[in-house]
């Protein structure tokens, strides 16, 4: 039996507490908080209805309500391209650990449910941008380095 289930609706605040902890790693981050009240009711809609969104969870062995570690990911369409003709792609933007929880395989075995999800949704590629920690990680599952020169906009 696997340690992996998909995410509900009722683990949002818990999926926010998580991306935060992901967020705080990051270099140069916003360390607040009070977007999570304004987010939450958007996360539950989408954990309860959209079938391109995936997370996937762990719950945490010593801490009960509390998850250690979770994965999401959209599947998003894209013109297709030489070795994804239907444009298909999944996209892996929060993965994350609680801090007592790791070194346990728990974000390995959730990102290893994701792909398995992106597989049936029919994406040809999963991109996703890695912290130098992580990239072991994604690069034993088989992802490689892009010279991606992707840009941002916040609107």
């Amino acid at each position: 039996m696997s340690l992996v289930r998909r995410a509900a609706p009722e683990d949002g605040a818990e999926l926010l507490r998580l991306r935060q902890v992901m967020i705080d790693a990051l270099p140069g981050s916003d360390p607040g908080t009070d977007w999570h009240a304004e987010s939450l009711p958007t996360l539950r809609e989408r954990l309860a209805s959209d079938e391109d969104f995936g997370a996937f969870v762990v719950d945490h062995p010593e801490r009960p309500g509390a998850l250690a570690a979770l994965v999401v990911g959209t599947v998003d369409y894209r013109i297709g391209k030489a070795g994804n003709p239907h444009g298909k792609a999944g996209f892996v933007f929060s993965v994350a650990t609680d801090p007592d929880a790791r070194r346990r395989g728990y974000a390995r075995a959730c990102m290893e449910e994701l792909l398995q999800w992106f597989r049936e949704r029919g994406a040809g590629q999963v991109l996703l941008t890695a912290s130098p920690d992580a990239e072991p990680l994604y690069a034993s599952l088989g992802f490689t380095r892009k010279p991606d020169p992707m840009m941002g906009l916040m609107l």
